[in-house]
């Protein structure tokens, strides 16, 4: 079946439900076994079924297996939030001693996790440039445990050779650990380019409401999916029915707004390529950007999230930009069928981000876009005035 039908029908089993077109809603902490020898068999269960609340239930489950259709991976796992899914795909392979490269456009929290936790825990973090591409092996150590990649990088949307990536790390018995929340598994098949363990905030496109939170861990077999969820097992993470429940629904629309957000946002990139006041459109879906090439072999699709270069360094002129904005509103996320825009600060150790001018970071969503360029465009008059003063 094609993507768009995989949405609907995944997770989906009326006839286990009275004919009930969605998957109930099962709420439990306590699960009940008929006999003492059941009882004590009960983690027989772990990876099968359920024996206690913080591992699932049915609603779970329906999740789960709808995300594994739609990444094809072997299974899928649910985490608390997009960060939880990537500090519960990232322990489970590794201990004290160890060694990780991560490329140095990752997601902050991501760098900060590795700088932080991981030291603190002796694990070594090497930063690699997101365009090394198989040029990593010289990287490699005899304790790199994970390469750890997302592309297109965050804020900076530079686009990295995942395959090149990949087959450099297994030569060498390192797990490839990829955040796919960019893309989605729509636009964008993890496992198809060498990727072990796909991740995912579910809170963005997925859920694609702004109205809650979710991780995603997904697998290539067996081995990984017990390797991580008894990683997640041991840290209690979990998450809410009533949340899985939310997310499988936001998923039957996925493929509909993908398509919208992509659309909306590459018109929105193509007219702010023409305004004097950017140097630079940072959506490797445009011919024009370094990494176009590689997203067009690679990549089935784009998505709503991109980046554009000022051409000034003013931060009182931008902020004049910033807080008049009726429909683009600022906050940290993307995803959601809400436009939002805020000033980007990478932190950067081997490739220094683009520009020199205030870069800035777009979502656009499900509004027409002639209303948000409209809004742009009032958006720029207000910093050409602050810059006039």
């Amino acid at each position: 079946m094609k993507p768009d039908t995989r949405l609907v029908h995944a997770g989906r089993e009326p006839q286990k439900h009275f004919g009930i077109v969605n998957p109930p809603v099962y709420r439990a902490s306590t699960i009940l076994f008929p006999t003492m020898a059941e009882f004590e068999r009960r983690q027989e269960r772990k990876y099968t079924s359920f024996y206690y609340g913080t591992h699932g239930t049915p609603t779970t489950m329906a999740l789960t297996q709808a995300l594994a259709e739609l990444s094809g991976a072997h299974r899928a796992l649910v985490t608390s939030s997009g960060f939880s899914a990537i500090t519960q795909a990232l322990l489970p392979f590794l201990r004290q001693g160890d060694h990780i490269l991560v490329a140095d456009t990752v997601y902050a929290p991501t760098r900060m996790f590795c700088q932080g936790v991981l030291a603190r825990f002796g694990v070594e973090a090497t930063f690699y440039d997101p365009l090394a591409g198989e040029a990593i092996a010289d990287l490699m150590r005899p304790n790199t445990r994970i390469v750890y990649a997302e592309s297109p990088g965050s804020q900076t949307f530079e686009v990295q050779d995942v395959p090149a990536i990949a087959r450099a790390a297994h030569r060498r018995g390192a797990v490839v650990l990829f955040d796919n929340t960019w893309a989605t598994p729509l636009n964008f098949r993890a496992f198809d380019h060498g990727v072990d363990v796909e991740i995912q905030a579910a809170t963005k496109y997925l859920a694609g409401h702004s109205d809650l939170l979710m991780g995603v861990i997904a697998v290539r077999d067996e081995a990984l999916f017990r390797r991580v969820k008894d990683g997640l097992d041991e840290f209690g993470d979990c998450v809410s029915p009533d949340l899985c429940y939310a997310t499988l629904r936001g998923m039957r629309t996925l493929a509909v707004r993908m398509r919208h957000h992509e659309r909306s946002a590459l018109e929105v990139a193509r007219w702010l390529a023409g305004r004097r006041e950017v140097a630079r459109v940072l959506h490797p879906a445009l011919p024009g950007d370094p990494g176009h090439g590689l997203w067009r072999r690679d990549f089935l699709g784009s998505s709503s999230l991109f980046g554009m270069v000022l051409r000034t360094d003013q931060g009182r002129a931008v902020a004049a930009m910033l807080d008049g904005m009726s429909v683009f509103k600022m906050g940290a996320s993307f995803g959601g069928f809400e436009s939002l825009i805020l000033p980007a600060r990478p932190e950067r150790t081997v490739r220094p981000r683009p520009g020199d001018g205030v870069l800035i970071r777009l979502h656009v969503g499900l509004e027409s876009v002639d209303d948000l360029i409209a809004d742009l465009d009032a958006g720029f008059a207000r910093l050409n005035a602050a810059l006039e003063r």
